[in-house]
């Protein structure tokens, strides 16, 4: 029941909070996130700026206490006064320094200190022995300089460095992270207060602007609340409301209520609430099914997406001109249609009378589907050539003939699976549920994969062989499907009448490699998946080329994708 308190208006025990108070505090929260991330990546632009600057300025100073460094050593050579050189590049790299924690180092490959200069007069030796380890690794490959970073007690220095052969040690120049970013820290902090006082301005004028434009939205829910208190449908009150999608939700709403209120006004003329209710209630609809064994086709056409997207809603007749034909075949073929789904086709086999063995008529309808589409392609490009004989194609004629060129992979099992209604006594569907469903639709998927026509399980393979002699069949791998967790033998099926020798040799010459695959010995699989020659073998090659089986190579290819 609706009640109503001094703050919200309540449907049992649930208040109805005012969308307008729902926009503006999503306005809010929005606008906080909107300033505060443009503020935060800001910050962190600023200090990637700023860490390329002072790389360049380290850079350069580098190079200049390098130059001392050297001149320092010819005097040391003639002098013999270590110590003055040493103090004289310290001088030297002194002058630069302009932060807290400015240091200047050189250092030996063990990690002897050979002189340290810093603003920082705590700083008196260098720790990191992991930078030492990574320019000493660098210099073992020819690398004598680059940027650096190190730590200690202050934090994680940046720096850059250079390896001087007469000082036998590493120069290395560097700022304290936390040096540099003070700035940015502080630019952050102002701006963030900034961000707070104009968002409390915009959030009082929201309230207003939002108030305004919304207050229809509240007297539609003021309405509905009476009504719901009533229990009767009205007209609601949009008297001055504006031209806009809320004022038309009113209106809509209004049509519903008269159409409603029209409707119960004629059906209680005709009947009573009893008799309705009894009516419904006794109602019947047999929903029942039960396990057979059936074979199932799934055929999907490949490249649906960029044909949708290339021929709009004419995608609608192109469908229709394939399905025409493809569900003719079906049909000739003793198969019902299961399902269709967009571009994809489920076909079953088995639940008609027939003297044909059911596998065997589904390979019929799989090579009468891959004939039908391929005879589609044949007229399309005999269209185009005599287009072409007239004039050059557009670029948009070429991507509408690319998307006309329909091309299907068809995926065939089969064994125990539940067919029949499911449902409710409201809707029902015939229909087909198991685990050689699902399969179909992955061995569908395989065809894309292993770039051939139709591929089938090794039960319709066997069924095939103990019910027909026109068929011949290579098998293509041992896959291990997407959801499963045993591997499954795929098979090609070729008819013998209309398969050339040269085809049907090629994938002899496939099976022999197949053999060699299976076994772990890839480079003299290779040999043959080579001399084969067919696009089967092609994807073996992309497999195995150059390499060798793993050490707990089972036969079983493992498919990461459906």
């Amino acid at each position: 029941m609706a009640k109503k308190n001094r703050f919200f208006q309540y449907v049992g025990k649930t208040p109805l909070i005012h969308i307008s108070s729902k926009i503006l505090a999503v306005f809010i929260l929005l606008l906080l996130l909107s300033n505060f991330s443009t503020n935060f990546i800001n910050m962190q632009l600023h200090r990637n700026h700023v860490i390329t600057l002072t790389n360049q300025i380290l850079v350069n100073e580098l190079k200049e206490i390098y130059t001392v460094a050297e001149n320092q050593f010819e005097i040391f050579r003639y002098s013999q006064d270590r110590d003055s050189s040493l103090d004289a590049i310290c001088t030297t790299a002194s002058k630069e320094f302009k932060n807290a924690h400015s240091t200047c180092i050189g250092i030996e490959p063990g990690g002897n200190l050979v002189f340290i200069t810093s603003s920082d007069p705590d700083f008196t030796a260098f720790k990191d022995s992991d930078a030492l380890h990574t320019m000493n690794m660098n210099r073992a490959e020819g690398i004598l300089e680059g940027s650096i970073r190190f730590s200690n007690e202050r934090g994680e220095f940046l720096g850059v460095y250079k390896y001087s052969e007469n000082w036998k040690c590493y120069l290395i120049r560097a700022e304290l992270n936390q040096d540099m970013n003070e700035s940015s820290r502080h630019v952050f902090m102002i701006v963030s207060q900034i961000i707070v006082v104009m968002v409390l301005v915009f959030m009082l004028a929201g309230l207003k602007m939002f108030s305004n434009i919304l207050k229809y939205i509240r007297r539609i829910t003021e309405s509905l609340y009476k009504m719901q208190v009533s229990q009767k449908l009205e007209l609601i009150d949009l008297k001055g409301a504006p031209n806009d999608d809320i004022t038309y939700l009113g209106i809509s709403f209004n049509s519903l209520s008269s159409t409603i209120n029209n409707l119960l006004s004629i059906f209680q003329k005709f009947v009573t609430q009893d008799v309705v209710k009894r009516a419904y209630q006794e109602h019947n609809i047999r929903l029942e099914g039960k396990q057979n064994d059936l074979t199932i086709l799934f055929s999907d056409i490949r490249g649906f997406t960029y044909m949708t997207e290339t021929l709009g809603n004419d995608i609608i007749n192109l469908l229709n001109i394939h399905y025409n034909q493809v569900i003719h075949g079906i049909h000739e073929n003793k198969g019902i249609i299961g399902s269709i789904i967009g571009d994809a086709v489920l076909a079953i086999y088995g639940t008609l009378d027939s003297d044909v063995n059911k596998s065997v008529l589904s390979l019929q309808s799989a090579w009468e589907i891959t004939r039908v589409t391929a005879m589609l392609r044949e007229k399309m490009k005999a269209r185009r050539i005599e287009i072409e004989s007239e004039r050059k194609l557009s670029e948009s004629e070429e991507h509408v003939f690319k998307a006309i060129l329909i091309d299907v992979g068809v995926g065939i099992d089969g064994g125990k699976v539940f067919y029949g209604n499911i449902g409710s006594s409201e809707r029902m569907t015939n229909t087909v549920i198991g685990d050689n469903v699902n399969s179909a639709s992955r061995l569908e998927g395989l065809t894309r994969i292993y770039k051939l026509p139709v591929v089938i399980s090794e039960y319709v393979k066997d069924e095939v062989e103990k019910n027909s002699s026109e068929y011949i069949f290579f098998e293509i791998d041992t896959v291990q499907v997407k959801g499963k967790t045993l591997g499954k033998k795929i098979f090609i099926p070729f008819e013998k009448a209309s398969t050339d020798e040269k085809t049907l040799e090629s994938y002899r010459i496939f099976e022999k490699g197949l053999e060699d695959y299976y076994a772990g010995r890839w480079p003299e699989a290779e040999k043959y998946f080579r001399q084969s020659g067919n696009a089967v073998s092609g994807v073996f090659l992309e497999r195995i080329s150059g390499k060798n089986a793993p050490a707990d190579w089972s036969g079983i290819w493992t498919m990461t994708t459906k």
